[in-house]
């Protein structure tokens, strides 16, 4: 019976991927070829629109992972090598941009930068203006400046955790030998980071390369991603071989990237007589170094705090240049039906949507990833055959990430095509949203757990089996305690992706079950100030629950460490 238990138990995230993941990924390919000589990659490789869309994604990817790690390598030095006040709560402040929803990343910048922006109305009423003196919204900078938000503390956490535990006794031994400050950094230092710097960069690439949300709210109808265009081909042009082919071509581009991320991740965390984090920072004591110091704090103030105070203070605030007071009208808003239609949908109900997909992911995610961090631990196991090891682990692991590197557009595209008609008809439930919602979060789970169960030691189990405990209850009195931790880890994860998932939803979301992003993303497209004011203050909400959420996660991370 334990052994049936355990089979099936197996055998539920294998099953899962196999039918939310494998298939509906194969209906893209079938429709991407079917029909070849008429069909959507044909029209791919001859229409210059769909060659200047895979340009564009390309070269404002390049871009803005230049931008990125410009802005974001100074702060990985300053966090590796100094002690200062306030040290781990900037730190957790420049994480903290990463977590947000994409939605509320980009409406943070349309309240800070867009036409009643903060910034603007500040303007209008200091210099008496008529007209917003800045036009920022709906151009490649503003893409941009969200992009370099959204991916500052990837940089950040990447370089600036191996920088702070490579030997500082490596410089010092250069400079004593009489090299300067810059040929220490070019001939020492720079070496050895380049693989997590490229690593980084990597990152952040295929995190642009893919923009959906950002570039829908903030680039405007002339910008578009690949992941832009799969929605429009889908949802507005209903050309979906275009989409399908689209589609394929991200995910190629997608794997590629991710193969070479992994081999440059591989590289840099093997150790290379590393000291601990303490022994390599000192206090800032010449005029330089606090120089410096206090110079990152201000491109950390006014490039990730700004737009998320501009939010806030937006939303309770008047979106009129000549009435500045305090107003919680538009959080009032939330719940009455100001047009009177039949068909409107609270936005408090969006909340409770999404609350109630964000609960139902977590469980799903938690009974996928739960098995699949344990089959992949087991898998490595001293007790069986290291060959057996290899071969398995190497497939597994992967296999159970693959669905990190899917775009979630493509995913709600795949849902479209094959999960609307017999025999797996799920296209009109609302219950596909917390499916798809669980298949972009149950890779965090397994993540999170991971190294909680390489940890776990396996003298506890054999100990309490001799005592007479059946595997049941060795699972409940030794297992789950010590994993408690990264399980809640591994749930937050869960929670916090489903609340702020965009992509996906905005295909598959019927209209009586709006989720917050889609709410906010419709208020955005609608005119007037008190749509406009909503939206504001469904961010904000949303923006408060994230925060919370990633506080959570910081103060439960099993021993500090993680893979991601």
């Amino acid at each position: 019976m334990i052994t049936f238990l355990r089979t099936i138990a197996y055998g539920l995230p294998l099953l899962f991927l196999a039918v939310f993941f494998f298939y509906p990924l194969a209906a893209i390919l079938q429709l991407s070829f079917g029909d070849f000589a008429s069909g959507g990659l044909v029209r791919l490789v001859s229409d210059g629109y769909y060659v200047r869309v895979l340009w564009f994604s390309t070269w404002q990817a390049a871009l803005s992972t230049v931008l990125t790690l410009i802005t974001a390598l100074p702060a990985a030095y300053v966090f590796a090598r100094y002690d200062f006040p306030g040290k781990t709560l900037w730190r957790a402040i420049a994480t903290v941009p990463f977590v947000l929803p994409v939605v509320v990343v980009a409406t943070a910048f349309v309240a800070l930068l867009g036409p009643r922006g903060l910034l603007n109305t500040t303007l209008q009423s200091l210099f008496a203006l008529e007209q917003p003196p800045l036009e920022v919204v709906n151009t490649l900078g503003a893409v941009l400046l969200a992009h370099v938000f959204y991916n500052y503390s990837v940089v950040l956490r990447i370089v600036g955790s191996f920088w702070s535990t490579l030997d500082s006794r490596l410089e010092q031994a250069a400079a004593v030998l009489g090299a300067s400050r810059f040929r220490v950094f070019r001939e020492v230092t720079l070496p050895l980071l380049l693989p997590s710097i490229g690593a980084a960069a990597l990152l952040v690439f295929i995190f642009t390369f893919s923009s959906f949300g950002v570039l829908l709210i903030l680039g405007g109808p002339r910008l578009a991603t690949i992941e832009v265009e799969i929605y429009r081909q889908t949802a507005q042009l209903l050309r979906l071989d275009s989409a399908a082919a689209l589609s394929l071509t991200q995910m190629c581009a997608t794997l590629l990237m991710t193969m070479l991320y992994t081999r440059l991740q591989t590289r840099f965390t093997v150790p290379i007589d590393q000291r601990a984090r303490a022994t390599n920072t000192k206090p800032a004591r010449t005029r330089g170094a606090r120089l410096i110091i206090g110079g990152n704090i201000v491109v950390i103030t006014v490039l990730l705090v700004a737009p998320m105070i501009a939010l806030g203070l937006r939303s309770i605030t008047s979106l009129t240049p000549d009435e500045s007071a305090l107003t919680l009208n538009y959080y009032r808003l939330l719940n009455i039906n100001r047009t009177g239609s039949f068909f409107f949908v609270p936005p408090t109900q969006a909340i409770a949507n999404s609350l109630l997909f964000a609960l139902a992911t977590t469980v799903l995610s938690l009974l996928v990833g739960i098995p699949a961090a344990y089959l992949i631990a087991r898998q490595k196991s001293p007790q069986r055959n290291s060959q057996q090891n290899s071969h398995f682990t190497w497939l597994l692991d992967p296999l159970f990430m693959l669905p990190l590197g899917t775009s979630a557009v493509t995913l709600g595209l795949g849902y479209i095509v094959a999960l609307g008609s017999p025999p797996i008809n799920l296209l009109r439930s609302p219950l596909l949203i917390p499916v798809a919602h669980t298949l972009l979060a149950f890779p965090f789970v397994v993540r999170s757990l991971l190294p909680a169960l390489r940890g776990l030691d396996p003298q506890l189990r054999e100990a309490a089996s001799i005592q007479g405990a059946g595997p049941l209850r060795v699972l409940r009195e030794i297992d789950l305690p010590i994993l408690f931790p990264a399980l809640l880890v591994g749930a937050v994860f869960a929670f916090t992706v489903s609340l702020g998932e965009f992509g996906a939803t905005l295909l598959l979301s019927r209209p009586d079950y709006p989720t917050i992003p889609i709410a906010i993303y419709r208020f955005l497209g609608q005119p007037g100030t008190e749509n406009y004011g909503q939206a504001l203050a469904l961010s904000t909400i949303l923006m408060i629950i994230s925060v919370l959420c990633f506080l959570l996660l910081e103060r439960v991370r099993y021993r500090d460490i993680g893979e991601f």
